[in-house]
């Protein structure tokens, strides 16, 4: 049986530059949010 306990209780993932949460997915190294992502990109 699984201790789900420890999924509980890992911290949720905050952006570096404004320390929003982020919303993780699946394989996700991101440290920024998309919205800061966005802001730094150069056009």
């Amino acid at each position: 049986m699984l201790d789900l306990e420890f999924y509980h209780n890992i911290p949720k993932k905050e952006c570096r530059e404004c320390g929003c949460e982020i919303k993780e997915k699946h394989e996700s190294y991101l440290y920024e949010c998309e919205r800061c992502i966005g802001k730094n990109e150069e056009y």
